[in-house]
């Protein structure tokens, strides 16, 4: 399983990306092991979506990062699809 995931970094702007393990990479980039997020003091897991395929994922997350911030907003308000990860989400952020 592929997902294409998004944080908000610093209450302030969004980083999107792709992984295959999502808690170990939500891990390193809470823990500034990642050179793009290293920089922010406060990252959150926001949204994701589920694909079987990498290369599914890949498109999505390219899509997405041409996305405006407004519009990036809208999808995590839900009113431009579904986060199908929320519960996994709200797993990450207490743990």
């Amino acid at each position: 399983m592929w997902y294409v995931y998004m944080l908000l970094c610093d209450k302030n702007s969004y980083y999107i990306g792709i992984t295959n393990d999502l808690k170990n990479r939500f891990n390193q980039h809470k823990n500034g092991l990642t050179k793009s997020t290293k920089e922010f003091s406060s990252i959150e897991l926001i949204y994701c979506e589920k694909y079987l395929s990498k290369n599914n994922a890949a498109r999505r997350e390219k899509q997405l990062k041409g996305w405006s911030k407004s519009k990036k907003h809208m999808l995590i308000e839900g009113k431009l699809g579904i986060n199908s990860c929320t519960e996994f989400a709200e797993e990450l952020l207490r743990g």
